[in-house]
């Protein structure tokens, strides 16, 4: 008898900075292509984020995960590395890459998928805006 498979999410909410500029673009271009989320001084956001996993039941816990676990996993990998951060200047990984919420949200996928055990972690789902919002699934 196969256990039960359930999607369980976490949400969180951070706030950071960040400039939309490819280093691979004139400045023109990034003007074009980001308009005014390539200002020079950046500008901000009240992101959410969510966290999806799916897996089995466990019989004994009746958890797929202890949520508790979770939430410390997400403080190690999404709060502590970018709530009230500037994006492009204090995470590494952007050194090289537009901050755009899709790169986010890759790069939040990948932190975590570090921390959870193989197949587990489902779903990000970034709100850069109430409208904005971008899902990766690690594809």
């Amino acid at each position: 008898m196969s256990l039960p498979i359930v999607y369980i999410t976490r949400k969180e909410s951070f706030s950071a900075c960040h400039r939309l500029h490819s280093k691979t673009l004139s400045d023109a271009e990034n003007q074009e292509i980001f308009g005014k989320c390539n200002h020079i001084n950046g500008h901000g956001h009240n992101y959410t984020v969510e966290v999806v996993l799916k897996g089995p039941v466990d019989p004994v816990t009746g958890m797929v995960m202890n949520l508790v676990v979770l939430k410390q996993h997400m403080k190690e990998c999404i709060m502590d590395v970018m709530d009230h951060k500037n994006i492009d200047l204090d995470v590494p990984y952007f050194k090289d890459k537009v901050s755009t919420a899709e790169n986010i949200a890759i790069f939040i996928w990948k932190q975590l998928e570090e921390k959870l055990s193989k197949g587990l972690l489902y779903e990000i789902k970034l709100h850069e805006t109430d409208k904005n919002i971008v899902s990766y699934k690690g594809e």
